[in-house]
């Protein structure tokens, strides 16, 4: 990548001004991670790569350890040959012992919750060191209104971020409620989900994948479905029963959901010279991608859609974003992994996501995000996606202003970070 003067003399300067900050002779800062919830989606993944490079760009000198939830599927590999610096730390290990003893900070990564809440809570009793959280989301249950327990834990989750050094939500949405429930820490503010940070990249994979469909850089869009609820119970390594509500909410929404997609994949292949690419974001999507979209498409457009029937992880994934023009669908992380590259990216949502996607509003992308609740909202999503197509430049500097107002955000958050360690 070229880097011109101007940027490398910026990223010098602040290099050297944390340098700086050092006092002589003192021991580097030492941040234990608390990442990594699992790796059957290439969201959940990417959450954990994306506050790491945060960490190395803006405290280079750190010493970090990963306390992870799962690094199955080869993750463990990837993100060592990525970070080799770091130290991994899992749940009772004698590694977990020594960060515990060593670590200055513990920093709790994205999530769609305060996932590691427990480890937090276990951190603070043994150690009595700071810690902060970095881009969540929170919501309250509705359970809340009517059950003690659930009242109880949500009364819990806020003395705990009421404890922390800061708390980075990573949707507007989330502060406010934060703040409503009394929460106290005393810096909330919105912070960047850390996949935005991502720059995990498998270019070798992903062109022999391009080459091998023939989708050819700047000539394709890609496409992500989704069902309401992630079917869990359909992944082995999850172990998990079938949930008859969540399937029965699944089966009744697939149609209403997936319509929209499929619609504008049609007018994308019959407007434009482009190809459509159907992919997953997770381990269940292959077969709502062939189910919801691929065989409900007309013969007529089938010659230029490419459907991809295996998993993938995040960096042939992201290599693969960057090669298109840009990417819609019913997910969340996909989408801020290609504004994390500048690639333009289209959400659709409903009320089973929480409002995690309400971060579009935030970073200043609400033309781009759809609720799949609202029929009015429905209507402008096929016309969105072929504005996309056909006037990419413009797509593009829209993707990029979006960027650079994550950019800035994580700058200023990775300083709570450098100040609070």
């Amino acid at each position: 990548m070229h880097l011109n003067r101007r940027d490398f003399v910026g990223e010098s300067a602040l290099a050297l001004s944390l340098l700086a900050a050092l006092p002589a002779g003192s021991k580097p800062k030492r941040i234990l991670l608390r990442s990594s919830w699992q790796t059957v989606n290439i969201g959940d993944i990417a959450h954990t790569p994306g506050v790491l490079r945060l960490i190395e760009q803006y405290l280079p000198d750190a010493e970090v350890w990963l306390y992870p939830s799962n690094l199955k599927n080869g993750v463990d590999a990837i993100l060592q040959a990525r970070f080799p610096k770091v130290r991994i730390a899992k749940k009772g290990s004698k590694e977990l012992e020594h960060a515990y003893e060593v670590c200055d900070f513990m920093l709790h990564g994205s999530g769609p919750y305060l996932v590691g809440e427990k480890q937090i809570i276990e951190w603070q009793q043994k150690t009595d060191k700071p810690f902060g959280v970095y881009g969540i989301t929170f919501a309250r249950k509705d359970s809340a209104q009517t059950s003690p327990a659930a009242k109880a834990a949500l009364e819990k989750t806020i003395s705990v971020l009421s404890d922390a050094k800061f708390v980075f939500f990573r949707d507007s949405k989330s502060l406010a409620l934060a703040k409503e429930l009394g929460a106290t820490c005393p810096v909330m503010e919105f912070g960047p989900d850390g996949a935005f940070a991502c720059d995990l990249r498998d270019d070798v994979t992903a062109q022999a994948f391009l080459k091998n469909h023939d989708l050819q850089t700047g000539k394709f869009l890609c496409c992500i479905p989704r069902l309401r609820y992630t079917p869990y119970w359909t992944i082995p390594e999850k172990n998990r029963p079938l949930d008859p509500i969540k399937h029965q909410r699944n089966e009744q929404m697939k149609e209403h959901d997936h319509a929209p997609l499929r619609q504008a994949i049609i007018e994308v292949v019959q407007q434009t010279d482009l190809k459509v690419l159907i992919c997953p974001e997770d381990k269940t999507q292959m077969a709502v991608g062939r189910e919801m979209l691929l065989d409900k498409l007309p013969q007529s457009v089938l010659d230029r859609v490419v459907w991809r029937p295996n998993y993938w992880l995040t960096g042939e994934a992201v290599s693969v974003y960057t090669s298109s023009v840009g990417l819609f669908g019913n997910e969340m992380h996909s989408p801020i992994m290609c504004i994390g590259h500048g690639v333009p990216a289209v959400v659709c949502r409903f009320a089973e996501q929480t409002h995690k996607g309400l971060m579009w509003q935030d970073i200043g992308l609400d033309d781009w995000l759809f609720d799949l609740d609202d029929e009015t909202q429905v209507q402008r999503i096929v016309p969105t996606v072929l504005d996309i197509a056909k006037n990419p430049d413009e797509a593009r500097a829209k993707a990029a202003k979006a960027r650079a107002f994550v950019e800035k955000r994580q700058r200023e958050t990775m300083d709570q970070l450098n100040r609070a360690v």
